[in-house]
Order: structure tokens, then C-alpha cells, then sequence
């Protein structure tokens, strides 16, 4: 703005300079206002055009329970292939509890994507849990839209039937026993998103438990209509597990989707085989 200014300061001084040099020395103004100009443009460098505030949207991947970064690299291809900047973040999913974890996300949000322009998040399973409890707690002007994969919004009656084990409290850790179907159970404590929100629920399983403990429909972890959150802008399904659903090139492919457009492709699916 300021060398917008000094530029029209500058031909303002032409202008003026050119009417004074004209009547001293009978030369005509407008030569020497055509003389003057080229000089002054000559002394100050071009003005460059405006430079675009654009930014490709930033996109935050959060993978889930007992998993790593790794399981969420073929959705952070496919999404930075098609222009998004993406961030695949790393927690400690088995030894944090939710207040730890929230925390932690609330520093690498703040380290990677303060001045975003836009930040959309996808996160799978606890993952994206974590986000609602995030957005919940800090709310962010720049946040866009939010899809879930495999999310136990409601909780999951595997917890109920084994949260209290010794074995699932030592491998899972001090998060995990706190996702069950309870009402003041970590997800149905959490308020409603004012946010867009896109669900994928699978409904495939790889999870010979879930057939005897989950009650309806389900990816084994976690049925259908425990993955349906209140407000949500849209809800799919697909023929895929809990264990590999963010692998998925159809999941994939409605994920950059909704980021896109605040909606799913409800086409038939093309293809639910992994990425890699």
C-alpha cells in the first residue's frame, strides 16, 4: 500500500514539476512532463502487481489408536497431488490421555498453521475425536471443514466389553478405556462443532470380535450408527474396515471431495482396495 502511494505521489511531482519547467523555458509541458517521467521511472523501480494472498488450503491428518503417520501416507499423497498442503501429525496415542493428546495437537497446530488462511483436518478413528475436542476447546477463525473416518462419535461396546481389562489398559493405554458407549464417556462429552463435518463410515470388518460384541452394522470397531455425529453435513458409507479404511482410493477420493466442496460424491464407489 505504501509503494502504491509513493508511486502516485511521485506522478503527482511529475505533473506539477512539468507546468513550472514549461513556463520558465517555453518548452511545451507535456514534453517535459514525457522527459520527467521517464526519469522519475528510471530512479524508482517498477511496481510489481499486487501479490495474490491465495494460499493452498492446509490440511492436517490425524491417524488413529495404536497407529502412526505412516498408516494416513496415502492419503497425504494423494492429497498434496492435488494441491492441498498437508501436515500428517504424529501423537502418542497410547500413552496420553485425552487432556495430554489435546494439548499436544493444540502446540503443532499453533507450530505448523497459525496463518493458514484455511485449515481443514481428517482424522481417523480416535483421531478424529481428538479434533473435536481441539476445535471444542479452541476454537480457530481459519478452520474449515472436518471429515472423520471410522469415528466412534458415540463410543464403541468393544470398550465397554474390555475396557476394563488389565491387558487392553496396558497395551492401549489410559485414552482408549474412556471411549465407550457411556454418556460421560470422552466423545459424548463433547459439544456439538459449528463447523462442516463429513463422516465415512466403513462397513466391512477384518475384526472376528466385532461380529459377537457390536450390535448392528459395522467396520469392526465401531457400528454405523455410532459413527453418525449430531450437525454433520454429510454421511457416507463404504465397504471397507476399520483397520484400512483411510487407505481406501474411493475414501480418498470423497475426502478431497468434501474439503473441496462441503459435500461427498454420492456416485457409486469406484473402488475400495488400498492406496499401497
Amino acid at each position: 500500500m505504501l509503494a502504491r502511494e509513493d508511486a502516485l505521489h511521485d506522478r503527482a511531482e511529475v505533473s506539477i514539476t512539468s507546468a513550472r519547467f514549461g513556463r520558465m523555458f517555453g518548452f511545451s509541458s507535456r514534453l517535459v512532463s514525457l522527459l520527467l517521467a521517464a526519469f522519475v521511472n528510471a530512479a524508482v523501480p517498477a511496481q510489481a502487481e499486487p501479490v495474490s494472498l491465495d494460499q493452498p488450503a492446509s490440511v492436517i491428518l490425524l491417524h488413529g489408536l495404536g497407529r502412526t503417520p505412516k498408516s494416513m501416507n496415502p492419503l497425504a499423497e494423494y492429497l498434496t497431488e492435488r494441491g492441498f498442503r498437508v501436515y500428517n501429525f504424529s501423537y502418542p496415542s497410547t500413552s496420553g490421555t485425552p487432556d495430554q493428546l489435546v494439548a499436544l495437537l493444540r502446540e503443532q497446530i499453533d507450530t505448523c498453521c497459525a496463518d493458514s488462511q484455511k485449515l481443514h483436518f481428517v482424522g481417523h478413528s480416535l483421531g478424529g475425536i481428538l479434533v473435536r475436542a481441539t476445535l471444542a476447546r479452541d476454537p480457530r477463525a481459519n478452520v474449515g471443514r472436518l471429515v472423520m473416518l471410522g469415528p466412534p462419535n458415540h463410543g464403541s461396546e468393544l470398550v465397554d466389553k474390555f475396557g476394563e481389562w488389565a491387558l487392553f489398559r496396558w497395551a492401549l493405554g489410559p485414552t482408549a478405556p474412556q471411549l465407550g458407549t457411556a454418556s460421560d464417556s470422552f466423545p459424548n462429552r463433547l459439544p456439538a462443532l459449528s463447523i462442516e463435518v463429513g463422516v465415512i463410515a466403513g462397513t466391512d470388518s477384518v475384526n472376528p470380535l466385532g461380529a459377537f460384541v457390536l450390535p448392528d452394522e459395522d467396520d469392526g470397531m465401531v457400528t454405523v450408527a455410532g459413527t453418525k455425529l449430531e450437525g454433520m453435513k454429510d454421511f457416507l458409507t463404504v465397504p471397507s474396515s476399520h483397520t484400512f479404511i483411510m487407505r481406501s482410493p474411493e475414501v480418498a477420493r470423497q475426502v478431497a471431495h468434501f474439503l473441496h466442496t462441503g459435500s461427498f460424491d454420492h456416485e457409486k464407489p469406484v473402488g475400495t482396495s488400498p492406496l499401497h
